[in-house]
């Protein structure tokens, strides 16, 4: 049965006049309700504007929605966000999760592209939500489907989980053979790599398919996912690849917004990459591939990356800082074990990712048969 979702919600505009110290929240696509965002910001700002979100309640950002970014408070009594949130409370007929799922999908994000309205990013009134059309089943069938798609998305984040281990196991393993190398045997990266430059400048043709172009996102992980929604044209790569000649054992490394983590190129399979990812040709004689993203990944490096980061707004990690990073440089026999030790453990990380894959998918056709 399709309903107006207005006549299930309803706006809870209260403000948080006594300015009263109450966690001060924001929403993101990722993580929905989150601290992080806003703490440092507001820290000496009036808060008595901030709007006030009790538990229950779902708030969006009206010009970050249409990505995904909405939640409902589940965390504490009450919360605020900033005032160009929108809050509104839900009918005990809707059940809260099965709407944040509904408003994750597919189908409700083309929805807000085609009526939302602004001139820099798409801006959802709360109007304009309140006029959406949901199939609405019975209040024990949105539980069932919410309660599945829970679940599923529990098995995804204990996979997410035992990869971060596992990627930990490789740094605890680095720190264990070359944590105690005399600063001596330390080089600058610009010691063991021939080319050290960046992505493309030059702005990229798109199209609907073709050859790959990844994002600082596409490294998030510290392993390079190909999986995106950008394709440029073979006679486009054939143009711009002359910058970085992109071979298997090339490390990338990001240096703009989430900088700092780096991934060795795997495959020959054809990609090109923004600017804000540095592209590091390691000199094989040198040094491993391997052990040049560990050296990078590496506390030591990256305490070296916080302190060279530039900029404000933007924290950028400049290519003439990389150049300056050093990392410790043993015999290349030991540099060989730590990359056979990872290519064992890459090996049980392929396996959880094939079925954190899998569980995806599974999750996305449950989203489209409920939702779409």
């Amino acid at each position: 049965m399709k309903v107006r979702l207005g006549d299930y919600i309803q706006e809870y505009s209260v403000r948080n006049r006594n300015c009263e110290d109450i966690p001060v929240y924001s929403v993101t696509n990722t993580q929905g309700f989150c601290r992080d965002y806003f703490d440092k910001e507001v820290a000496s700002k009036d808060k008595s504007t901030y709007k006030i979100v009790p538990k229950g309640c779902f708030a969006y950002n009206p010009s970050r929605i249409n990505v995904g970014s909405v939640d409902w408070q589940r965390n504490e009594e009450k919360v605020i966000v900033s005032p160009l949130y929108n809050v509104f409370a839900v009918s005990e007929k809707l059940e809260r999760q099965y709407l944040y799922y509904y408003l994750k999908s597919d189908i409700t994000l083309q929805y807000i592209k085609t009526v939302a309205t602004g001139s820099v990013r798409d801006n959802l009134k709360l109007s304009m939500l309140y006029e959406y059309k949901i199939n609405l089943p019975d209040i024990n069938m949105q539980k069932a489907i919410a309660n599945k798609l829970d679940m599923i998305q529990n098995i995804m984040c204990q996979k997410k989980h035992k990869l971060v281990l596992l990627n930990d196991l490789i740094k605890a393993r680095f720190i264990e053979m070359f944590g105690n190398i005399s600063r001596d045997c330390y080089l600058k990266i610009a010691d063991v790599c021939s080319i050290i430059t960046d992505g493309t400048h030059q702005p990229p043709k798109f199209v609907q398919e073709g050859i790959p172009f990844i994002f600082v996102s596409n490294l998030a992980n510290d392993e390079i996912t190909y999986r995106t929604e950008k394709f440029i044209t073979q006679e486009n790569y054939d143009e711009l690849i002359k910058r970085t000649p992109i071979e298997i054992g090339d490390v990338l490394l990001t240096t703009v917004g989430s900088y700092g983590h780096s991934a060795v190129v795997k495959t020959d399979k054809p990609f090109l990459f923004q600017r804000h990812i540095a592209y590091l040709k390691p000199k094989r004689e040198l040094i491993n591939s391997d052990y040049l993203r560990g050296a990078l990944l590496a506390a030591d490096a990256q305490q070296q990356i916080e302190e060279k980061v530039k900029g404000i707004a933007q924290k950028t990690l400049n290519l003439s800082e990389i150049k300056k990073i050093i990392i410790p440089l043993p015999p290349l026999q030991k540099q060989d074990e730590f990359a056979f030790f990872v290519a064992q453990v890459d090996k049980s990380k392929a396996a959880v990712q094939k079925s954190l894959d899998e569980m995806q998918l599974l999750f996305n056709s449950l989203m489209q048969e409920y939702f779409g």
